[in-house]
């Protein structure tokens, strides 16, 4: 499996979407991600010695991915266990999906990288916060990282669309569409601070 993030690496995608029916494989692809570039696990190349991507022929090339390995700030979050029947129930377990994602990195708060405003900002992500806060949470927050590891950040998205294939079973796709597409918009789309990005999904795309 470890061939994949070679694969990825080297296709030098800005954001790639991945889509394939559940029990895929999907999730694991991208636990290896995470445990290969994030920083939380610098100097764990014991994890993939033995591994393909960990041998010499992947040295010669353009990247060293010895080199490369826990060197990224990396987010990583997953809408699979978005399956709410009303949009107001899926939109607040979204936007607490977020606000555990930002207690993983509070120690931002104790940096000087935030200033006053954005401290406040960071305190506000909630399960209620407003549809503006929400749409800019995931944006903001590559910006912090980016300030304070001095790198773009990767973000990993798992099951992007399954809040969308329930909004369109329960009957408020309409509301789910403007919701989502305006934090993927802010994103993934007019982000300086976004190195690559890796979406899986679960809904077939049509040629």
């Amino acid at each position: 499996k470890t061939d994949f993030i070679h694969k990825w690496w080297e296709s030098d995608d800005d954001v790639t979407l991945l889509t394939r029916p559940r029990r895929f494989g999907k999730t694991l692809n991208m636990s290896m991600l995470e445990k290969f570039f994030s920083v939380n696990y610098a100097n764990r190349g014991d994890l993939f010695e033995g591994l393909n991507i960990w041998e010499e022929k992947y040295t010669e090339g353009n990247y060293d991915y010895r080199k490369l390995q826990g060197t990224y700030p990396v987010i990583f979050l997953s809408f699979a266990d978005i399956k709410e029947a009303t949009f107001e129930e899926a939109r607040k377990k979204i936007c607490k999906i977020i606000q555990m994602l930002y207690n993983k990195f509070d120690f931002l708060l104790q940096s000087d990288v935030l200033n006053g405003n954005e401290k406040e900002d960071f305190q506000r992500i909630s399960a209620d916060m407003e549809d503006y806060m929400a749409s800019l949470s995931l944006k903001m927050l590559t910006d912090y990282l980016c300030r304070y590891y001095g790198k773009k950040v990767i973000i990993l998205l798992d099951e992007y669309d399954t809040p969308m294939q329930e909004a369109y079973v329960y009957g408020y796709w309409d509301k789910m569409v403007v919701f989502i597409r305006s934090m993927l918009n802010s994103t993934f789309k007019t982000n300086p601070c976004l190195e690559r990005a890796f979406m899986t999904g679960i809904t077939r795309i049509s040629k």
